[in-house]
Parts: structure tokens; C-alpha cells; sequence
């Protein structure tokens, strides 16, 4: 007897500064799923928010080639969603106006980064469709794709997080008002006691989109106007703007595993991205460049070199901030290890990069899980969770 195919609607793409960075987790993803048990339905969205089917294949993406982009093509077609009809409901509208249904969509894969993809609104729209989808939930990503609120959450959980203050930069937003701004920044920075080096981020943006290190220097005018430089253009990707003090320590990452909601949370062995050039006495800093476009520019090591007990600390950190936030799913948990060996998390990514260099698949390889496996546990976990609701 041959066994029916559960159908996974795979989405990537998106609005996101991540755009391109979803297009090659997708390609990896699909490369390792399980044919035998799973056929993808492929929905990309353009950076324009247009769901098509019949685009370019994924599977042919390559980093290597450079960023690929979800582009509608000769015969691709718009998607269109029936909220009434849930795993039925999706739809492709043909060229003549007419729709042509996808087929039932058992589970949903949505391997999106950033706002619209990671931060709760689709896994929204997930749940008014009834249809079950990998992933954490809505409060968990609208919470951990927000930087300020995810701190606020791990705080009152009593998990360290690095030192900082939140600015609204709505009030603000011309070039020149963000230079007058820089004194009035200044001293909120020195108000908060806060030292330097300073990082300067987006509360809503990731892959390290709008981050700059600030390094004070010279007199108080010339250090005012980097830090609102620096808070300028971490406002071209969010209104809301963390400035932080920087962590004398290692960044450490831990994958967080739990398929099936309400069952046990499970965390890899923790890994450590390491940065080649610093060295060679390079002021270095984990930017886009040096997590996916410069291949010599660093390695992932899993396990991290760190003491038993460090590493321990580090997973049972993880899977504390996960169930803070009421993680599902999955999540990548990045944190700052000092040399006394304290443990301070510093964000949780709720649908972490899944190339063929990101840490989460490679925590897991490491720690007894293959590639494909993972996928497969994921997708079959998020089946029996909805099956549950």
C-alpha cells in the first residue's frame, strides 16, 4: 500500500532585509527533505509581499552565485488564500482570472526571517487559517523578533542580558535631526552608566542589518555624532533603537529543539562562531559580510572550546530563555560568555538561518542530528502539535 505524501507548502522570501538569506536556507531545505514522505508546494514572496507560485526553482540557488531574489517570472502566478477553507484554501489565480486550487497543505514551513516572516503576524495568519506551521508561535515571535521586548521578558525570568537603553527615533527622523540629537545621546549613554564599545542595533532586524560598534573616540562632539550616526542608520531598519553596552566575552550559540509542544525542550551542543581576523588584531565584529559573504572571514566549532560545566550552563541558559518567551518549535539562542563563565543572553532567533553554514543545522549535526532528520522532525512535529489544538 502506498503511503500518501503529507504536502509541506514551503514559503520563502519576504519583505525582510533577510530576503536573500531565506532563499538559500530554502534551497538547503529542500535539498534534504525527505521525498519519500513530504512534496513541497513552493510559495515565494517578492520584497514586494507578492505570494506567487511557478517562480524560479530554489533548488538551484547557491550562495557561491551570489543573493537570490523571489521574482515573478513568465508564468508564475499570484497566490490567493480562502481564510474559510483552511488547508484547503490555498489557491493560484491563473491568467485568465480563474483560481486553481494547490492542493490540501498539511503543514506549512514558512523558513522567513525578520518582520512579516519571523515576527509573529504570519504565524497570525497561520492560526486564523487553522493550519498547523513550523515554528514558534505568535507571542514567542512577535516577542523575540523585538530585541527590547525579548530582554524584558528574559529580565523578569532573572536571565541576564547585557546592559542598554531603548530609544523611539520617530521624533527624529531627517538626517539633520539626527546629528542635532547627538549630544542629547550622549548623555542618555552616559546616564545609563553605560561603557564602551557600544552597539548600536535595530530592536526589529537580523543578520546583523543597521549594527554598528562604536568606539569612543576623540573629543565629545566628534564621539556625539558617531553615536547619532550610528543610532541614524540603525533607524533606516527600525523606529525603535537598542544601544547597548558592548560584552567582554565569547558570543556562544545554542540550538533549541522542541517538535511537539508540551513535550521536553531539547538544546545542542553549544558552537561558537569564530572570527579569523581578529587574529590577526582585526576589529572585527559578526556582521552580514562575515556570517555569509566572506568565506575566510570565519568558522563555526561545535562544540564551543569551553569547560563541561560552561557548555552545560549555556544549554540549560538556552532552554530557560526559550520556555521565557513560551518558545515552540524551535529557536537559535545566542549568548555572551565571560571569562568568569556567567552566562547573558543576548537574543533569540525564532527561525534561525538554515544554509548550509548556519549554526542551528550544524549544532545539531554535531550533536547526533542530521541535517535531514531535523527537517523531518521538525515538519512531523508541527503536524501532531496542530493535530492537538
Amino acid at each position: 500500500m502506498t503511503q500518501t505524501k503529507q504536502r509541506v507548502a514551503i514559503m520563502y522570501g519576504g519583505k525582510a532585509d533577510e530576503h536573500s538569506i531565506s532563499c538559500i536556507s530554502t534551497a538547503s531545505v529542500l535539498r534534504a527533505l525527505d521525498a519519500e514522505r513530504f512534496e513541497p508546494v513552493l510559495i515565494g514572496i517578492t520584497r514586494d509581499g507578492v505570494w506567487i507560485v511557478d517562480g524560479e526553482d530554489p533548488r538551484a540557488w547557491d550562495l557561491a552565485a551570489g543573493l537570490p531574489s523571489v521574482e515573478q517570472v513568465p508564468g508564475s502566478r499570484p497566490v490567493v488564500l480562502d481564510m474559510s477553507q483552511g488547508g484547503d484554501g490555498f489557491y493560484a489565480r491563473n491568467a485568465d482570472g480563474t483560481l486553481e486550487s494547490l492542493g490540501h497543505i498539511d503543514v506549512v514551513f514558512p523558513v522567513l526571517h525578520g518582520p512579516n516572516g519571523e515576527d509573529g503576524t504570519i504565524q497570525g495568519l497561520f492560526e486564523m487559517l487553522g493550519v498547523p506551521y513550523v515554528g514558534c508561535g505568535v507571542l514567542a515571535s512577535a516577542a523575540s523578533m523585538d530585541k527590547h521586548y525579548t530582554k524584558v521578558l528574559l529580565d523578569n525570568a532573572g536571565i541576564a542580558v547585557a546592559n542598554g537603553i531603548t530609544l523611539d527615533t520617530r521624533a527624529f527622523d531627517a538626517d539633520t535631526q539626527f546629528a542635532a540629537q547627538g549630544e542629547t545621546l550622549l548623555n542618555m549613554v552616559e546616564e545609563a552608566g553605560l561603557q564602551y564599545p557600544l552597539f548600536v542595533k535595530p530592536s526589529r532586524a537580523g543578520s546583523s542589518f543597521g549594527v554598528t560598534k562604536v568606539d569612543r573616540a576623540g573629543d565629545a562632539v566628534s564621539g556625539a555624532a558617531q553615536l547619532a550616526a550610528a543610532v541614524y542608520e540603525a533607524a533606516q531598519h527600525d523606529w525603535r533603537v537598542l544601544v547597548e553596552q558592548g560584552v567582554d566575552a565569547r558570543e556562544i550559540e545554542c540550538a533549541v529543539l522542541c517538535p511537539v509542544a508540551g513535550q521536553p525542550v531539547q538544546a545542542s551542543l553549544p558552537g561558537e562562531i569564530v572570527l579569523d581576523r581578529r587574529a590577526e588584531g582585526d576589529d572585527q565584529f559578526y556582521d552580514f559580510d562575515s556570517k555569509y559573504m566572506d568565506k575566510q572571514a570565519s568558522h563555526v566549532e561545535v562544540p564551543a572550546h569551553l569547560p563541561e560545566d560552561v557548555l552545560e550552563r549555556v544549554r540549560e541558559t538556552a532552554i530557560k530563555a526559550f520556555k521565557a518567551v513560551d518558545g515552540m518549535g524551535l529557536s537559535r539562542v545566542d549568548s555572551f560568555v565571560t571569562a568568569d563563565g556567567d552566562v547573558i543572553v543576548n537574543e533569540i532567533n525564532t527561525m534561525p538561518g538554515f544554509t548550509s553554514i548556519s549554526m542551528y543545522p550544524k549544532a545539531w549535526e554535531a550533536s547526533g542530528l542530521p541535517y535531514g532528520e531535523l527537517i523531518t522532525t521538525l515538519i512531523e512535529g508541527a503536524i501532531e502539535s496542530g493535530a492537538q489544538r
